[in-house]
């Protein structure tokens, strides 16, 4: 009886500029065990429909927006919540993007070492457009949340040319999983749901952090 011939594993491709070796993907994609156990991913790398996806590096503003959202977030939070940032939401097995701040149930927290939550488990997942994500941000990911059952979404952008926020918030229709545009703020962004919100989103008020 002959042996069947064991194959070869495929060589991971090369980049010629800086000799990195980057990772082939299975034929189906990767799942999103593979996100967590691949080594040497680069950090915040996202998976969407079975592709890793690696984070450009952010402008300024993008940063400092998150922190603008986290600080206003917190003075209201109720203690059934929990503000995360920056933390991978399971939403299939193909895919799990990380929303730059989101709002899961404290119930779902565990400690530290934590590195994802589920889709079940999110209130709000808040996207800060980036020029290398904005399609992604305005339609890839809306729409996987929304299908995933998180309630809420906001898309924050800047404004061209005095770099002004603004923040667009959806609310689930949970008939037909999709966003409906709630409100679109640009000074102040004053809501009631998920829950009580008051946050100082002028130009000042980024400027100041």
């Amino acid at each position: 009886m002959t042996a069947e011939p064991i194959a070869e594993p495929t060589p991971e491709p090369a980049d010629e500029r800086s000799g990195t070796r980057w990772p082939v993907p299975p034929p189906e994609g990767y799942t999103v065990d593979d996100l967590f156990t691949l080594p040497d991913l680069p950090p915040h790398t996202e998976l969407i429909d079975g592709s890793l996806v690696f984070v450009s590096p952010q402008r300024r503003f993008h940063n400092k927006m998150m922190e603008l959202l986290v600080n206003g977030l917190r003075p209201t939070l109720p203690g059934s919540l929990s503000i995360e940032r920056e933390m991978t939401v399971v939403l299939d097995r193909r895919n799990g993007p990380e929303p730059d701040v989101s709002i899961v149930r404290s119930e779902a927290v565990t400690d530290f070492t934590q590195t994802r939550f589920q889709a079940r488990d999110v209130l709000l997942a808040v996207e800060v457009v980036s020029p290398d994500s904005e399609a992604r941000d305005h339609n890839t990911k809306p729409a996987k949340y929304a299908a995933a059952g998180i309630p809420h979404f906001w898309l924050v952008e800047m404004t061209e040319p005095n770099q002004h926020p603004v923040i667009k918030t959806y609310e689930i229709d949970p008939v037909n999983k999709t966003y409906a545009l709630t409100g679109i703020h640009h000074d102040r962004l004053k809501l009631d749901v998920p829950y009580t919100i008051d946050i100082d989103i002028t130009l000042d008020a980024l400027k100041k952090l």
